[in-house]
């Protein structure tokens, strides 16, 4: 059972069709950790053109959706109610192995720095425990007007 549905999710972050990348919400520390679910389907609008006869996830969008799993951690903090986490930089990203339709990613950002609006989580996505790909996100709070 999920503990965040993506009706759930919308109401913490602004992300909507077709760009929210993550379905539900399995664990979560507020300000602290998020581990979400991604359940890759044939019919997301960047298969049809990366690649039409072999389609995969773009690695940018791994990342994306690994943001929004973190989004959900760090907005879940009552004082951060109804604001927006803006990306501010990516370090330190790796792929390992090509996601593909089919595949459930699961998505984990720990938040291991914060100070004031700026912060620094580590994400992992994984498909069956394996590692599919890593990195440090840098985030900065805005006030999501």
């Amino acid at each position: 059972m999920s503990l965040l549905n993506t009706k759930q999710i919308m109401e913490i972050i602004p992300h909507r069709q077709p760009f929210l990348l993550v379905d539900t919400i399995e664990e979560l520390e507020p300000g602290i950790r998020a581990v979400g679910k991604k359940c890759v389907s044939y019919n997301e609008p960047f298969f049809s053109g990366h690649f039409p006869k072999e389609p995969v996830m773009p690695g940018v969008l791994i990342i994306e959706a690994m943001a929004q799993a973190g989004a959900v951690a760090i907005l879940s903090k009552p004082e951060n109610k109804g604001r927006t986490a803006y990306f501010a930089g990516i370090s330190q990203a790796k792929f390992k192995q090509k996601v593909i339709p089919g595949d459930v990613l699961t998505l984990e950002l720990e938040i291991i720095k914060e100070k004031g609006p700026i912060g620094i989580g580590r994400g992992t996505a994984k498909i069956d425990g394996r590692l599919v790909a890593s990195a440090e996100l840098t985030f900065a709070i805005g006030s999501g007007e």
